[in-house]
């Protein structure tokens, strides 16, 4: 890649995750009061009903240590309940209490209207390419293991 891709690509990266609020540590870019770690660890616990704890850490792509101090404070807000795993005395289910399964829905709520506003914002002929600008962007940042 040329020297000017990459600064024009690092420009606009950085434009849109300002813009866009990625870069607040204690809100969501739709405006909700959590960190988004936080609400991606509902994201996935929501989308799985229950979830092993170090698959959470996996997919999120953070340490077990910060999984867990997540989890902690997920815990704190009543949102999620740690059961013991079935067969492993020491696995860590995670499951949403209907507290936390009532905020992850408004949190999908918030957040499906915020990528609706902004995806209005982008001509409806680019709208298609721009999803798949980011469908590339997502893969291409996938680690080789």
């Amino acid at each position: 890649m040329q020297s000017g891709e990459t600064d024009a690509a690092q420009e606009a990266l950085m434009r849109f995750v300002r813009n866009f609020g990625l870069h607040q540590p204690d809100r969501t870019p739709c405006g909700q009061p959590l960190p988004v770690s936080e609400a991606h660890a509902m994201v996935e616990i929501a989308r799985e009903g229950r979830i092993r704890q170090v698959e959470l850490a996996r997919r999120l792509r953070l340490e077990k240590s910060t999984v867990s101090r997540l989890v902690t404070n997920l815990a704190g807000r009543g949102w999620v309940d740690r059961e013991a795993a079935d067969g492993d005395g020491r696995g860590v289910l995670l499951v949403l209490t209907e507290a936390g399964a009532t905020a992850a829905a408004r949190q999908a709520d918030s957040r499906r209207d915020r990528l609706a506003a902004l995806l209005d914002r982008v001509p409806e002929d680019q709208r298609a390419a721009v999803v798949r600008a980011l469908q590339i962007l997502a893969e291409a940042a996938v680690e080789p293991s």
